[in-house]
């Protein structure tokens, strides 16, 4: 049961209402402070534009809010120097003038070798080309013709071709063919008849055709230098080749032609074939085409180095004969001698005159054997038998040596 005196109020305390005062004095300056510092932020950046400016027009082209534009000053820069004009008509004139003076050789060729031939001879014409490059007053005339041979006269008529040659009046000092590769097959004569390959009827008709080529050479007293053919890749094209060079060394020469053998110079030691070999510099290369027939441009080379000397020969003689005036050497004149004295050796008869020096030597593979001067193969130093010791212990002691006592003789 509640009291009377629990219902009544408590009274009234001055302490408790200044605390109050306290707390509410402290909220309401706290609030003051609030309201001035967030005024600002919120007057500079509204956290709910973004929301009222979905919801507005886009604005028009012409109220796009541009940057403004900064001018700087543009960098003083030199001027640019004024270039000469040249006038077009002196630049014409200088090309003009360079077209009208084409550049002249220093000396003009006067010594004439004409190439004839199929494939091969062609390549012998490059080949000399390339081995007279130091001789300017030397032209070589190619005149070979692909695909073209003895046999086939009705495709190239060689007889024909060196009569028109000889008859056009082209000055040639001396003339080289090479000539065979396409040759191995039927011959027809003058009657009509075919003639097989290699026998005695197709060689007598081949022959003369050889022969007859030569001939005209020999008539308007040009040397002529032929060819041989070089061993072949295929055994069955080196036995016809080796079989062709028999008829070139026979009717060539009774025509008055040189014949020049090739065959060992591109073949091994066994008389094989071989791709490859020394070139005239020694160095072993290719020398050889893929098809066992051809050469390349070094093999052609060295196919020049064989012809070149009876060339240059003849190219000595001509400068001579041009020439008789050029330094020779002479014997001394007897009006020199004295009256009363004979020249010594006058009863006795004259020493043949040496043998002429070859221009180049053979040319020998750098990966053969090593051989003596007489054939034989070199072989190292024998050694001595015995031991070293032994020879010192059982030999007698030199004078002057470390184990000689005997007395010094007077």
């Amino acid at each position: 049961m509640t009291t009377i005196s629990a219902l009544r109020p408590r009274a009234f305390s001055p302490g408790r209402f200044g605390r109050l005062a306290s707390l509410f004095l402290m909220l309401g300056l706290a609030a003051l402070t609030l309201a001035s510092v967030t005024a600002p932020a919120a007057a500079q950046e509204n956290p709910f534009s973004w929301f009222t400016n979905l919801f507005q027009p886009a604005p028009q082209p012409g109220q796009l809010k541009r940057r403004p534009e900064i001018h700087r000053r543009a960098r003083d820069y030199d001027a640019p120097r004024a270039k000469r004009a040249v006038r077009s008509d002196e630049k014409r004139g200088k090309q003009v003038e360079t077209v009208e003076k084409p550049k002249e050789p220093a000396v003009p060729p006067s010594y004439f070798v004409a190439v004839l031939g199929d494939s091969l001879g062609q390549m012998l014409g490059q080949g000399l080309t390339e081995a007279f490059a130091d001789r300017p007053d030397v032209a070589i005339l190619r005149k070979g013709k692909e695909s073209s041979g003895l046999v086939r006269d009705d495709f190239y008529d060689w007889t024909k071709a060196v009569e028109d040659l000889l008859a056009s009046g082209e000055k040639i000092n001396v003339a080289v063919i090479m000539i065979g590769s396409n040759d191995r097959q039927p011959l027809r004569d003058a009657q009509g008849g075919v003639l097989e390959p290699r026998t005695p009827q197709w060689n007598e008709a081949y022959g003369r055709r050889i022969e007859a080529i030569a001939a005209m050479f020999r008539d308007k007293k040009i040397p002529l230098i032929w060819a041989g053919l070089p061993v072949m890749k295929s055994e069955r094209f080196s036995a016809d080749a080796s079989a062709f060079n028999d008829l070139y060394r026979e009717y060539a020469g009774k025509g008055g032609a040189k014949y020049v053998d090739l065959w060992e110079a591109f073949a091994t030691e066994g008389g094989a074939f071989s791709a490859t070999g020394p070139d005239v510099n020694g160095e072993i290369v290719k020398l050889r085409a893929a098809d066992g027939v051809h050469f390349t441009k070094a093999g052609a080379r060295k196919l020049a180095h064989f012809i070149e000397p009876d060339i240059r020969r003849n190219l000595d003689e001509t400068i001579q004969q041009q020439n008789p005036e050029s330094p020779a050497i002479s014997a001394p004149a007897e009006a020199n001698l004295p009256a009363e004295e004979t020249q010594p050796g006058a009863g006795e008869s004259e020493a043949p005159p040496p043998a002429p020096k070859p221009i180049a030597g053979p040319v020998l593979p750098l990966t053969g054997a090593v051989r003596a001067p007489g054939g034989e193969l070199a072989s190292r130093t024998p050694v001595a038998k015995g031991l070293p010791r032994q020879s010192l212990r059982q030999s007698e002691p030199q004078p002057g040596r470390a184990d000689d006592f005997s007395w010094p003789r007077n």
